[in-house]
């Protein structure tokens, strides 16, 4: 089969369209032929040599990749609840094999049965992004119907999903984003937005439950200034796991009574098919930004490095009509 791997870190010349035999899945996994995979900043993070939170678990060769859409094709003998032929979504197990590729070998617990109101294309922009803004809204932020959330980085990948998420389950959304962003938050159904740039924004949010970062700035004064906006009892929520708070941020956390969580993806199959629900229902929306072949995946790294896409870029790997 074709796969993307790396033999060395680098910049997107590392990247290699290589043969590699198909893999085999264990008792608890699926094996999966990918139609479309989802291309995300960890997957260029990880090319590059990886940051203080994964560096320990990179191992070379690699696939990367870890947002899928596609068919099973073969199952391992304790999987329940699917058949050959089903079309699923999820994340390979990471940093296994990864979903560059034609086929893929994951744990069944980390996929479900794709939205059906959705392309394999439009699905594999999901699991990632989406599950990493739901872990955060709701396993750390314990966020609930009627309260006030602030989404920083609103129009971002994950961003995007959590304004929806959140709306969904009835919050209130304030968002912030770039100027030229706002109204793609208004599309998305947040209540209020705000630019990021404007030196009051820390000013004119106040009494929120939950703030969301969902930036990509790593900055802790701006941490900082952001904790302003939570009530007492509420809870900051980063999804940067590689930038733990510093000495200040936790300061701040204790005089201002609020809580501080740093927040790692979890690939639930519960909370993909929650999810599914929701975009079904349609209650979520995927923008798709762009979609490269397999072959010009080196240009899908070098778009999403610009940190101006707003919605999902894909791979398509394989074309619907080329399923097995």
């Amino acid at each position: 089969m074709k796969a993307v791997r790396i033999h060395a870190f680098g910049g997107p010349e590392v990247l290699r369209l290589e043969d590699v035999a198909r893999p085999e899945p264990a008792a608890d996994e699926l094996l999966i032929q990918v139609v479309a995979s989802g291309v995300n900043p960890v997957d260029w993070v990880v090319r590059e040599g990886g940051n203080d939170a994964l560096r320990a678990y990179l191992r070379l060769p690699m696939t990367l990749g870890w947002d899928a859409a596609g068919v099973v094709v073969a199952m391992g003998s304790a999987v329940t609840g699917f058949e050959i032929g089903d079309a699923v979504y999820g994340e390979p197990n990471f940093p296994g094999d990864g979903s560059y590729a034609e086929y893929c070998a994951a744990k069944a617990s980390q996929f479900a049965h794709k939205p059906a109101s959705l392309s394999f294309l439009e699905a594999a922009g999901v699991p990632l992004a989406g599950l990493t803004a739901w872990t955060a809204l709701f396993e750390h932020g314990r966020l609930q119907l009627g309260q006030r959330v602030l989404i920083q980085g609103a129009s971002g990948g994950v961003g995007s999903f959590a304004v929806q998420f959140a709306k969904a389950k009835g919050a209130y959304v304030i968002g912030t984003a770039s100027a030229g962003n706002l109204d793609y938050l208004r599309q998305l159904g947040a209540d209020e937005v705000l630019d990021y740039r404007s030196p009051q924004v820390e000013e004119m949010v106040r009494d929120v439950d939950v703030v969301l970062e969902a930036s990509p700035v790593r900055d802790n004064v701006a941490r900082v200034k952001a904790l302003t906006a939570l009530k007492a009892g509420g809870i900051f929520v980063s999804v940067n796991t590689d930038f733990p708070f510093d000495e200040a941020v936790q300061a701040a956390l204790a005089q201002q009574h609020v809580t501080g969580v740093l927040s790692a993806n979890q690939p639930r199959q519960a909370w993909l098919q929650e999810i599914a629900q929701l975009i079904d229902a349609g209650q979520v929306k995927v923008f798709i930004s762009q979609v490269f072949p397999l072959a010009q995946v080196a240009d899908a790294h070098r778009e999403s490095q610009t940190w101006h896409v707003r919605g999902k870029l894909i791979l398509q790997v394989h074309a619907d009509d080329d399923l097995a």
